[in-house]
């Protein structure tokens, strides 16, 4: 995936978490709570040079999004506990569902229909290309059966306090969400600073 892509998605993905983000909080605190968490954002969110390449502005971005939903993950939990994570969880979940169901899906569901093993080796390949902004990886194993990729170490994970990013975001959310929509069981081996992620149909 090129720089210019990863940064594009990495800043798409940065605006719709702040979005439901402060969708979430102001539903389950208040418009107080929204302003107080957008400070702690304001705080460590760094400018993105107009002149630099689209490395460094993916690079930028990418740690901008880093920070703002690492310090939302601590805000819920500070204020609303894990009971408030796991309903974060499922409001992420439910915005994934929204953001994908479309022409793709559908057509997805019309090739299963024909082909399941086609279908499940479609959209493999599609989860491994868009997962190319989030952390170097590699596959394993690819086909109409399986599909395996193996992250020795996780660019999340070079940052600070990121655990509830991988432990909620990637270990709890994306599994239910590829379940929910797609049909596609995901398991996540977290293995130090990496993990394993295996996809069966």
């Amino acid at each position: 995936m090129p720089y210019e892509e990863r940064y594009e998605k990495a800043l798409v993905s940065m605006k719709a978490h702040e979005a439901f983000i402060s969708s979430f909080i102001q539903e389950h605190l208040d418009d107080q709570a929204v302003a107080k968490l957008k400070g702690v954002w304001q705080e460590g969110v760094k400018p993105i040079p107009e002149d630099a390449s689209f490395e460094e502005k993916y690079e930028v971005t990418y740690g901008n999004w880093v920070w703002e939903t690492k310090n939302a993950y601590r805000f819920i939990r500070e204020r609303l506990g894990k009971e408030g994570l796991q309903q974060f969880v499922h409001t992420e979940v439910e915005g994934h569902k929204r953001e994908y169901a479309g022409p793709a899906v559908f057509l997805l569901r019309v090739v299963r229909a024909f082909s399941p093993g086609s279908a499940f080796e479609m959209l493999a390949k599609k989860a491994a290309y868009q997962m190319q902004w989030l952390t170097p990886f590699s596959v394993s194993e690819l086909t109409q059966e399986r599909a395996v990729f193996d992250v020795p170490r996780c660019k999340l994970l070079d940052f600070r306090d990121t655990n509830d990013m991988c432990f909620y975001g990637c270990q709890r959310a994306y599994p239910t969400w590829m379940a929910e929509l797609f049909n596609v069981e995901v398991k996540i081996e977290r293995k130090q600073n990496g993990c394993m992620m295996t996809l069966n149909p």
